[in-house]
C-alpha cells in the first residue's frame, strides 16, 4: 500500500476526535487556540461581520478583530459540523459529539449559539456530521455526510439518505442558484452533484486534493489545491485560475468561510489551526488580530 502524503496523515488526525486540552475561559488569543483545541469550522457572525465565530473540538467561540477569543455559551461540546443560517442571523446549525461522549444528531440555535437543541437525530442516529452545508437560496435544504450522505428539505425536522458520499471526502458546499447542485472536496479532486448529492462527477479539479470548497453568492468557486493555492473560477465557467498561494505557502487551508455582506472578505484556518483573514479576495492574507 502506498504511503499517504504527509499533509492528509495530518489531516485525518485533525478531522478525527481530538484530544487537545481545554481552551480557558476567557483570555485566549487567536493564536493560543491552536494549541489548546481543534478548530472544525468557522464563519462570519452575521450579527456583527467584524466577529468569526469559530466551532471548535471545545464548544462555540467567537473571535474578535484583535484576536481575543470568548466563549459564546458555556457548552464545551464538540461542533464537527457547523454552519449558519444563510439569511438569519441568529440561527446556527451544528453536529458532532456531547462533552460526554456520543453523538449529538442534528443540532440548531436560535440565539447565536448561546443555547441549542437537538432538532432531528438524522438517519440511523444520532449522526455526527463532520461535513454539513446548508443551500444559500433554499435554507430548508441542507446536506450532511455521515457514512453516506443525508438531505433535509424541511430544516432539520427529518432527514433521508440522499446517496453515497464520494470517497476521501473533506468539504462540502451547495450552489448560491440551485439547492440541488453540491460540491465536495476530496482527497482526489473537487467533484461535483447535480441531483441533489445522489450521482457525482469529476469537474477539472480532479487527481490533485482539494482540502476545502465554498461558494460566493454570485456564483463564484473558491478551492484551494495543495501546491497551487487558493483557485477561483465561476459555475458558469469552472476553468480554476490561482488566486494566491494561500495564507502559508507550506501548508493549506482547512476551512474558509466568505463574508456575504463584504464580498472581497473571507477567513480561513490553515492546517497549522492559525485564523487568518483577506480583504481582497483571497490574494492577500495576515493573522486575525495582527493588524
Amino acid at each position: 500500500m502506498a504511503c499517504r502524503p504527509p499533509i492528509f496523515a495530518f489531516l485525518s488526525a485533525f478531522l478525527a476526535l481530538g484530544t487537545a486540552l481545554p481552551a480557558t475561559a476567557q483570555g485566549v488569543s487567536v493564536t493560543d487556540l491552536a494549541g489548546k483545541t481543534h478548530i472544525h469550522g468557522l464563519a462570519f457572525d452575521r450579527a456583527d461581520a467584524s466577529n468569526v465565530l469559530v466551532a471548535t473540538h471545545h464548544g462555540l467561540m467567537k473571535a474578535a478583530p484583535d484576536g481575543s477569543v470568548t466563549p459564546v455559551s458555556d457548552s464545551q461540546d464538540d461542533f464537527m459540523g457547523f454552519t449558519p443560517h444563510p439569511t438569519d442571523a441568529t440561527i446556527l446549525f451544528a453536529s458532532g459529539h456531547p462533552k460526554g461522549g456520543g453523538n449529538l444528531g442534528f443540532i440548531k440555535s436560535d440565539d447565536s449559539g448561546k443555547s441549542w437543541q437537538q432538532i432531528a437525530p438524522g438517519v440511523d442516529g444520532p449522526v455526527d456530521f463532520h461535513q454539513m452545508a446548508v443551500s444559500p437560496s433554499t435554507p430548508d435544504v441542507l446536506y450532511g455526510s455521515y457514512g453516506a450522505i443525508q438531505t433535509s428539505r424541511d430544516g432539520g425536522k427529518s432527514w433521508a439518505i440522499a446517496g453515497d458520499a464520494p470517497a476521501k471526502l473533506i468539504d462540502l458546499a451547495v450552489s448560491p442558484e440551485n439547492a440541488d447542485v453540491v460540491y465536495a472536496a476530496t482527497e482526489d479532486g473537487l467533484v461535483v452533484s447535480r441531483d441533489g448529492a445522489k450521482n457525482w462527477q469529476q469537474t477539472v479539479l480532479s487527481g490533485a486534493p482539494v482540502t476545502t470548497v465554498e461558494l460566493a453568492a454570485d456564483g463564484t468557486i473558491y478551492a484551494f489545491v495543495p501546491g497551487r493555492g487558493l483557485l477561483r473560477a465561476t459555475e458558469a465557467a469552472p476553468d480554476f485560475k490561482t488566486v494566491s498561494e494561500g495564507p502559508d505557502p507550506a501548508g493549506y487551508i482547512l476551512h474558509l468561510a466568505l463574508d456575504t455582506q463584504a464580498p472581497s472578505r473571507m477567513v480561513a484556518v490553515t492546517g497549522t489551526s492559525a485564523i487568518v483573514v483577506s480583504s481582497d479576495f483571497g490574494a492577500t492574507w495576515s493573522v486575525l488580530g495582527s493588524k
